[in-house]
């Protein structure tokens, strides 16, 4: 397949484009700042790097392509509305040139409360949500602007992320969030997004994911 991957130097987005190359998929990568790609990610395998303050560049990193995936985000908790506004860039971008799928990195706390959560993760979840409220609002305003656009998207929600290896073993919930959703590997939240691409059933889903 030919994927474009925005957000390439974060946690995700490295996990993303090293799967996917490793997959024989060919991949252009979209980033803020290209002297940020980790040396761990071969360029000379890109098919192209491409800066996000580009318009006409980043209108042709989409264009003809099978899938665009996003890592994007904020780098902490002050939120800044980076994930709606940049996300708007890739739909802005995607709509004009006609490419539908589309696979986001979003969070559990954005999803639905799960149905018999213990009470220790109900808890922990209102706790969490105080301190992040301002990142999750960001993410909750993105995922209303994928909702209103032409795109066939999804938005994978993990809960804390890790820098454990890829497992290809966890749960998945679509439309949905797994009980005691607590970590999963940026590697295995990469596998999800990659294995969502094809499945027609994550189409304008939200897919809660979680050990």
């Amino acid at each position: 397949m030919r994927i474009t991957v925005f957000g390439a130097t974060g946690g995700v987005g490295q996990e993303i484009v090293g799967q996917a190359l490793a997959a024989g998929h060919e991949v252009t990568v979209v980033v803020r700042d290209p002297d940020r790609l980790p040396e761990r990610l071969d360029r000379a395998a890109l098919h192209a790097v491409v800066r996000l303050d580009d318009p006409s560049a980043v209108r042709a990193a989409v264009a003809g392509r099978d899938a665009v995936l996003s890592g994007l985000g904020s780098r902490g908790r002050k939120a800044n509305g980076v994930a709606e506004r940049l996300t708007g860039k890739i739909l802005a971008a995607m709509e004009a040139e006609g490419v539908r799928r589309l696979v986001v990195v979003s969070a559990v706390p954005v999803g639905p409360e799960p149905g018999g959560d213990p009470l220790v993760d109900r808890l922990m979840r209102k706790a969490i949500g105080a301190v992040l409220a301002e990142l999750y609002a960001d993410l909750a305003r993105m995922e209303a602007a994928l909702a209103d656009s032409a795109t066939d998207w999804t938005a994978v929600r993990p809960p804390k992320l890790t820098d454990g290896p890829c497992t290809g073993v966890y749960r998945r919930v679509v439309g949905g969030t797994p009980r005691s959703s607590r970590s999963i590997s940026r590697a295995d939240v990469a596998h999800a997004m990659l294995a969502s691409i094809e499945e027609p059933a994550t189409v304008k889903q939200g897919v809660g994911i979680a050990y």
